[in-house]
C-alpha cells in the first residue's frame, strides 16, 4: 500500500539536504516573532494585543512575498533544472517588480493612514493607538524585506536555502538585540515600548537588505544580468502572469483572509484576552509549522526540477512519498503540541508572557485545535505548495487553497463569533473546517496526476521578441 515510500535512501537524503537549509530559516523568522511576542509581552497584554493588530497588514504583505517566491519558484526550478539562468534573471526582475510595489503601497497606508486603517482591524479603543505608533514605522521595513525575500527564494528554488538560512538568521540575532536596546530604553537608548519593537524591525530588515545586496553583486554560482532583470522581456511576462499571477493572488486573498479572523476576533467581547492569547497561540503555531514548510518549499523544488530536466516518469511517486512524510510530521509534532499545551505552558510558558487566567485557557484551547488538525493541515500545505506548485498546476492549487477560507471557514467564524456570539471556541471550530474541506478537494486533484506539467516551453512568443 506504501510501497512509494520505497524511494531509495538517495533521494530522502537529497531531500533532507534540501529542508534543512529551509527548516532553519523558517525557525530563525518565527523565533524572531517569538523573541518580538516575548518583549513586548514584559510590556502587558495590551501592548501584546496591539501588536498583533498592528501585525495584521504586515502579514498579508509577507504573503504576498511568500506568494511571489512560489508563484516563481514554479518557474525558477524548471528553468533551473533546464540551466536556463538568462530566464531565471528575468522572473527575479518581475519578482522585484512586483514586490517592491506592493509594500511600497502598504508602508504608505501604514504611515499616512495608521489610525484609521488600525480602527477597521478592532473596535477596541485601548489598542488602537499603541497599533497605530508600531505599524507607522514598520510598514517600511517590508519594502526591503519584500526584495530580500525574492532574491532569497530564487537562491532556495536554485538548491541554495542555505542564504536565506544565514541572511534571516543574522536579521532574527540583530532584531532581539535592538528590541533589547529600543523597548526597554539600554545602553542609553530611550525606551520607546512598541514603537521601539518597530523600530528594531526596520533596522533589522535593512541590515539583511545589505548583505543580500553585498552577496548578489559578489556571487559567482548565479550572476546577475541588470539588462534582463530591468528588461525581462514580453515572453517572461506572459509566464509569469500565468504561473506566478494566481500564486501572488492566492497568497494574497489567503493572507486577507486569514487576517480576517483577527478582525472577527478583535470585535468580539473580551477582544484585549483572545487578541493577547492569539499572539502566543499564533508564534506557537509558527513553530510548530517550520517543518512542514521546510517539507513544501523542498517538495516544490523537486517536483519542479525533475519535471524541467524531463525526468516526469517518478514525480507522482516523489509527491505521494513527500505528502505522506508530511502527515506523518504534522501528527508527531500535533502530539507533542497538544501534549506542552495542557501540561507544560500554563505552569512555565504563559507565565513570561504576563497572560491573565483568562488568556491563558484561551491559548490552551487554541493549541489544542491546531495540534488536532495539524496533520491535515501538513498534507493540505505539501500537496498545494509544493505538489501542485511545483506541477505548475497553479489554478487548481488556488481554488483548493481559496474556497474552503472564504466559502466555508470565514462565514462560519464570523456567524459564530459576531452574530451569534457563542465564543472564541466556536469561533476555532468554524476555522478548523478550512483544513478538513481542504483536504477532501486536495486528494482527488493529487491522484488525477493533472498537476504534472512543463511550464518552461515557450509555444506562442518567442524570446527573441523586444524587451518590455
Amino acid at each position: 500500500m506504501f510501497s512509494y515510500l520505497n524511494r531509495g535512501r538517495a533521494f530522502y537524503r537529497d531531500a533532507a539536504l534540501l529542508a534543512l537549509p529551509i527548516l532553519l530559516q523558517n525557525l530563525c523568522t518565527t523565533l524572531l516573532g517569538l523573541t518580538d511576542t516575548f518583549m513586548v509581552g514584559a510590556l502587558g497584554e495590551a501592548p501584546l494585543a496591539a501588536v498583533l493588530v498592528a501585525n495584521t497588514p504586515v502579514f498579508v504583505i509577507q504573503l504576498v512575498i511568500f506568494g511571489l517566491q512560489s508563484g516563481s519558484s514554479v518557474l525558477i526550478s524548471q528553468f533551473w533544472g533546464k540551466g536556463d539562468t538568462d530566464s531565471i534573471n528575468r522572473v527575479v526582475g518581475l519578482g522585484c517588480y512586483v514586490a517592491g510595489a506592493i509594500s511600497l503601497v502598504f508602508a504608505g497606508v501604514m504611515f499616512f493612514l495608521p489610525v484609521p486603517l488600525m480602527g477597521m482591524l478592532t473596535d477596541n479603543q485601548e489598542l488602537v493607538p499603541l497599533a497605530a505608533s508600531y505599524a507607522r514605522i514598520v510598514g517600511f521595513s517590508y519594502i526591503l524585506n519584500s526584495i530580500t525575500g525574492v532574491y532569497v527564494g530564487a537562491h532556495r528554488s536554485m538548491e541554495n536555502p542555505k542564504l536565506g538560512m544565514v541572511i534571516f538568521a543574522i536579521s532574527m540575532l540583530t532584531n532581539t538585540f535592538l528590541n533589547w536596546v529600543f523597548i526597554f530604553g539600554n545602553l542609553g537608548a530611550p525606551a520607546l515600548g512598541v514603537e521601539g519593537a518597530a523600530l528594531a524591525t526596520l533596522l533589522s530588515r535593512t541590515v539583511e537588505f545589505v548583505i543580500m545586496v553585498t552577496y548578489a553583486l559578489t556571487n559567482a554560482r548565479f550572476r546577475l544580468k541588470p539588462a534582463l532583470l530591468l528588461r525581462p522581456g514580453s515572453a517572461l511576462l506572459q509566464k509569469f502572469v500565468r504561473y506566478s499571477g494566481p500564486v501572488v493572488l492566492n497568497e494574497t486573498l489567503w493572507g486577507l483572509g486569514n487576517s480576517l479572523y483577527k478582525v472577527v476576533m478583535g470585535h468580539m467581547e473580551g477582544s484585549t484576552e483572545i487578541l493577547a492569547a492569539r499572539a502566543l497561540a499564533g508564534n506557537v503555531e509558527d513553530l510548530c509549522t517550520v517543518a512542514i514548510f521546510a517539507i513544501s518549499g523542498t517538495t516544490a523544488i523537486i517536483i519542479g526540477r525533475e519535471i524541467g530536466a524531463g525526468r516526469r516518469e517518478q514525480v507522482y511517486e516523489m509527491g505521494a512519498a513527500l505528502n505522506t512524510m508530511a502527515m506523518g510530521c504534522g501528527l508527531v509534532i500535533g502530539l507533542v503540541l497538544i501534549g506542552g499545551a495542557w501540561w507544560i505552558f500554563p505552569g512555565l510558558v504563559y507565565p513570561f508572557f504576563h497572560l491573565s487566567s483568562v488568556s491563558g485557557g484561551i491559548t490552551t484551547m487554541m493549541l489544542t485545535f491546531t495540534g488536532v488538525f495539524l496533520p491535515l493541515r501538513a498534507f493540505n500545505t505539501v500537496n498545494t505548495v509544493g505538489v501542485l506548485r511545483g506541477g505548475g498546476d497553479v489554478r487548481a492549487a488556488t481554488v483548493i487553497d481559496l474556497l474552503p477560507l472564504w466559502l466555508v471557514a470565514l462565514p462560519l467564524a464570523a456567524i459564530f463569533g459576531l452574530g451569534l456570539k457563542w465564543g472564541i471556541f466556536w469561533v476555532y471550530v468554524g476555522i478548523m473546517m478550512e483544513s478538513t474541506t481542504k483536504f477532501f478537494l486536495g486528494v482527488p486533484r493529487f491522484r488525477s496526476r493533472a498537476w504534472i506539467n512543463d511550464v518552461t516551453q515557450f509555444s506562442h512568443v518567442k524570446e527573441g521578441e523586444p524587451s518590455l
